[in-house]
């Protein structure tokens, strides 16, 4: 089993910045791509950020330029950077990797959630 645990949320002004972080442990073999999601009150989970292990990233259109996401794969984590931030951003950000476990199966794991609000 992997077990994803985030940490570095927070509030904070219009304008500031955020660094949001994601340890992976467990029985990992491989770890495939690792994320970031996120969800806001009354709206579906979306997908703002991805990083392939080889270091490709993607970004949702509404954090291009703003948000910045890197990994360690030495230490399976994955960094989310996020600067200028917007009211609009407010969300629950989840972490979320496809990975290899002990079963053999690449599956997907989440982390638990961290609260991001951003005041106006």
């Amino acid at each position: 089993q992997v077990v994803l645990v985030e940490s570095g949320g927070g509030l904070v002004q219009a304008g500031g910045s955020l660094r949001l972080s994601c340890a992976a442990s467990g029985n990992i073999f491989h770890m495939n791509t690792m994320g970031w999601y996120r969800q806001a009150p009354g709206k579906q989970r979306e997908l703002i950020a991805t990083v392939t292990s080889g270091g490709t990233t993607t970004y949702a259109d509404s954090v291009k330029g703003r948000f910045t996401i890197s990994r360690d794969n030495a230490k399976n984590t994955v960094v989310l950077q996020m600067n200028s931030l917007k009211p609009e951003d407010t969300a629950v950000y989840y972490c979320n990797c496809n990975a290899l476990g002990s079963d053999m199966r690449y599956r997907d794991y989440w982390g638990q959630g961290t609260q991001v609000t951003v005041s106006s």
